[in-house]
């Protein structure tokens, strides 16, 4: 069995590659929902829902995230209600859109959890609609809520204030700068596959944001535990690419939080729970760094624009973990 700790698009085009090299039943992926949101009291997983579109073949292939050819009739009647909202209302937000057809996912999430069921109960009912074989977990049925603080000097005019990660990442588009990132909830949680993680044959983390993708799996009680414990099976592929990330804010959120913004930075943040650390090309330079902090390098092409290249790209982490 093949465990992947993972979370948004570069984990889902990761596993995407991961299921071209090895039988998608053993594979077995946790996936990060601290970004988990509730809106039109619905209840939304972004980084289950990338993981799965992306997997069905279903994935928006410009924007990453949402359904192909997607309609937003929804949303712009929406906008009706915006000039009528009291003050202090929260109701009809517009500033995060759901498409049409991603409204049904949704819809159906948020009848199931109200009926009873589990987070990984409806994950997998959702998984099996989609016509996956692989094995898609949330990493946690309980609440856990990544929070982000803004900097004191932050242009957004709140500074100093605690946001969800949506608010940040979507209302903002990630462009205020940060001095915290907390889990809220994470320390009483329950976490998910802690049984998968210690038996596993290989344990993959996927080129994802190591603060706010994969950090928030590790919050929970005893997987870093795990981790450490056997750190020579697990193979990390960093999501930064010559000083950079290629989608999303990880570059600028480990320069805001005090890490170095490198395949070095991500190597000292794995290096506890992780025997080998996967670079690109672009900063093979770098391999004798990520050495030093007692890791394996292995340098290759990760920037992932075709099916073949990611599978190569986990061909050549699962044979790390070997």
């Amino acid at each position: 069995m093949i465990a992947v700790l993972a979370g948004g698009v570069g984990a889902a085009r990761f596993l995407r590659g991961l299921m071209l090299e090895v039988e998608p039943q053993r594979i077995t992926s946790l996936v990060n929902t601290g970004d988990d949101t509730v809106l039109h009291g619905l209840y939304i997983s972004p980084d289950l829902d990338t993981v799965t579109y992306t997997l069905a073949g279903a994935i928006d292939p410009e924007r990453g995230w949402g359904l192909e050819n997607e309609s937003w009739t929804a949303m712009g009647a929406l906008s009706r209600y915006a000039s009528i909202r009291p003050l202090n209302s929260h109701a009809a937000p517009t500033w995060f859109n759901l498409g049409d057809k991603d409204l049904a996912t949704h819809f159906y999430r948020t009848a199931r959890l109200g009926e009873g069921a589990t987070l990984s109960q409806v994950t997998g009912e959702i998984s099996e609609a989609w016509g996956l074989d692989l094995n898609l977990v949330p990493m946690t049925n309980d609440s856990v809520q990544t929070t982000i603080k803004l900097a004191e000097d932050c242009a957004a005019g709140s500074a100093g204030a605690e946001i969800s990660f949506q608010e940040y990442f979507v209302k903002h588009r990630h462009n205020v700068a940060v001095s915290a990132v907390t889990f809220v909830g994470s320390k009483t949680a329950k976490p998910n596959g802690l049984d998968l993680l210690a038996s596993a044959d290989s344990i993959l983390i996927a080129p994802s944001n190591p603060l706010v993708s994969i950090a928030p799996i590790r919050s929970l009680a005893g997987v870093d535990d795990i981790l450490s414990a056997r750190r020579n099976s697990v193979c990390a592929i960093s999501p930064i690419v010559n000083g950079a990330a290629l989608k999303g804010p990880a570059d600028r959120l480990m320069s805001e939080l005090g890490h170095e913004s490198s395949v070095v930075g991500v190597a000292k943040i794995y290096a506890p729970i992780c025997g080998t650390l996967v670079i690109d090309n672009a900063d093979a330079h770098l391999a004798s760094a990520v050495e030093a902090q007692g890791m394996r390098c292995i340098v290759t092409d990760t920037v992932m624009k075709s099916p073949k290249v990611s599978a190569a790209l986990a061909r050549t982490a699962l044979e790390a973990t070997r």
